[in-house]
């Protein structure tokens, strides 16, 4: 079910994945069918058509045994003119194979377009194409199934990029109704996903399921923005002189180095960060770029064991955890918030029946202005805001009963914790039994040896329990910009229908997009 290779009579992807407004995409494509269609959208407020062609001819090339690892290297297709005057933003390429079976004559791929430094906005919103890289099994393997390196050159799993719409199925951390139960163990999203023929990414990475809610919201509400990918920041290029503000939305787990030092460059000199996502910047990966074709290094859970750059003296690059002791730079030194101090909420056993959004303790701060909410009101909870992946902080009351972070050395100045709600860390056995985790441990365990330097009962006592928070901070001080984390993969899930927490996002984006 979740090697989705060849899955439909036609398969297609874009490289480059990103390109300023006047260049090209190529559009490299392998299909059974003689004939097909190409159909490019700007997918913004609405989808807006911008280029086609039919009645392509078409041919198969056989994926290559690695094209999980080292990309498919098909020839290009077809070319795809960018015309300079084409708006920033994600497209959408639907590919039609002529004379497929019904169900299996379609599948997607995409590109974005960036702004020319000419004409760019305030804001810049980078997608989170290193998580969907990492989840996508296309070829084989991702990242969660065996693969530590996976590459951009292949097309992306079906509904990563485009499916129908519904309720609540596809979603890991899946919302309750009055009167309803939970559903811990995950049964209902994994009947949905395959009825449908999905992988389990669907529920955790993708354009579908968390950046195109952003994007439709927040154009219709007349925002704009320009947008870029995760490598997009990686090769050292000045792409963030002149924006404002830095957006992340979603699920934004996987941070190659070069992208941290841009980002973090940005806000030292005085701009924003905006995360409104959960597990942010959690693993370390490398980009490789090999000819055309841009791979992914990930070593995650074993890295300080079989990542050969240790040997070769530079430990700093590991691509495991940020926070791990070997690399020395955890996310929460910027974030305000890591996946160490709490990162499942509703998701498993990682409270199975929690509230679901962010308890108020400071409603006069600015994110909640115009919200009407006070003190101990809760935050999106119809929606499920607070959902499935998080990250937190060491917490204690002060003499006024609001939280404040714990004097540490790696936390950063002037964090104003606005609210927060529990959230864990799971352990071998938490896992919803549905979805497939590690075997021989959790990030639980993973945590607590890394981390804390052993894998016992002390240590992952240590871990178990944490939060979820949404605060603002200044990570360079009074010199430095501002960030803003808003710690949940699940926010954009009420961006639509919760006046509270579009206000909330409207507050962040007046202040440095609009």
């Amino acid at each position: 079910m979740d090697d989705q290779t060849f899955h439909d009579d036609i398969e297609g992807y874009c490289t480059p994945l990103s390109a300023v407004a006047g260049g090209t995409i190529g559009l490299r494509v392998s299909t059974r069918a003689e004939h097909f269609d190409v159909l490019v959208e700007r997918w913004g407020a609405r989808r807006e058509v911008v280029w086609s062609a039919a009645g392509l001819t078409g041919s198969y090339v056989v994926p290559p045994a690695d094209a999980d690892a080292a990309g498919c290297r098909w020839p290009i297709s077809v070319e795809i003119p960018v015309d300079a005057d084409w708006r920033s933003g994600f497209h959408l390429v639907t590919l039609t194979a002529s004379g497929a079976p019904a169900g299996r004559d379609v599948a997607h791929a995409c590109f974005v377009v960036r702004a020319p430094e000419s004409r760019r906005r305030r804001a810049l919103y980078v997608l989170d194409t290193n998580t969907w890289n990492a989840y996508n099994t296309w070829g084989g393997c991702s990242l969660y199934t065996g693969g530590s390196t996976v590459s951009f050159d292949r097309p992306f799993a079906r509904g990563i990029l485009s499916r129908p719409e519904v309720d609540r199925d596809d979603r890991k951390a899946r919302p309750v109704r009055w009167g309803e139960e939970p559903d811990p163990e995950g049964l209902i999203f994994q009947a949905y996903r395959t009825a449908n023929d999905y992988p389990a990414a669907i529920g955790s990475a993708g354009w579908f399921s968390h950046g195109r809610r952003f994007v439709e919201w927040a154009e219709t509400a007349g925002y704009e923005f320009d947008y870029a990918i995760s490598t997009d920041l990686d090769d050292g290029t000045q792409l963030l002189d002149g924006y404002d503000a830095v957006i992340s939305i979603g699920h934004d787990e996987y941070w190659s180095a070069g992208q941290r030092a841009a980002v973090e460059g940005h806000v030292e000199r005085g701009g924003a960060f905006v995360s409104c996502s959960g597990n942010t910047m959690f693993w370390q990966v490398r980009i490789d770029h090999d000819g055309d074709t841009v791979n992914m290094i990930g070593h995650k859970y074993r890295a300080h064991l079989d990542d050969p750059i240790i040997g070769e003296g530079r430990p700093e690059l590991m691509s495991g955890m940020w926070a791990d002791p070997v690399v020395g730079r955890p996310e929460w030194t910027f974030l305000g918030a890591g996946s160490a101090f709490g990162l499942y909420h509703r998701f498993g056993n990682a409270t199975a029946r929690g509230v679901g959004g962010f308890v108020v303790y400071r409603p006069e701060h600015w994110l909640l202005e115009g919200t009407g909410l006070g003190y101990g009101d809760v935050l999106g909870a119809a929606h499920g805001v607070v959902g499935y992946e998080t990250v937190g902080c060491p917490i204690q009351l002060d003499e006024f009963q609001q939280p404040v972070p714990v004097e540490r050395a790696d936390l950063p100045a002037q964090i104003e914790i606005v609210g927060h709600v529990p959230s864990s860390n799971l352990g071998v056995g938490d896992y919803p039994k549905s979805i497939s985790a590690l075997n021989d441990q959790g990030d639980l365990e993973f945590i607590a040896e890394r981390i804390h330097g052993a894998n016992d009962e002390a240590n992952r006592r240590r871990v178990r329990n944490g939060n979820a928070l949404m605060l603002t901070c200044r990570p360079f001080g009074d010199t430095g910009g501002e960030v803003v984390t808003i710690g949940t993969t699940d926010w954009v899930f009420g961006l639509a229908d919760d006046p509270s927490v579009a206000r909330v996002t409207a507050n962040v984006l007046d202040r440095y997009a609009s």
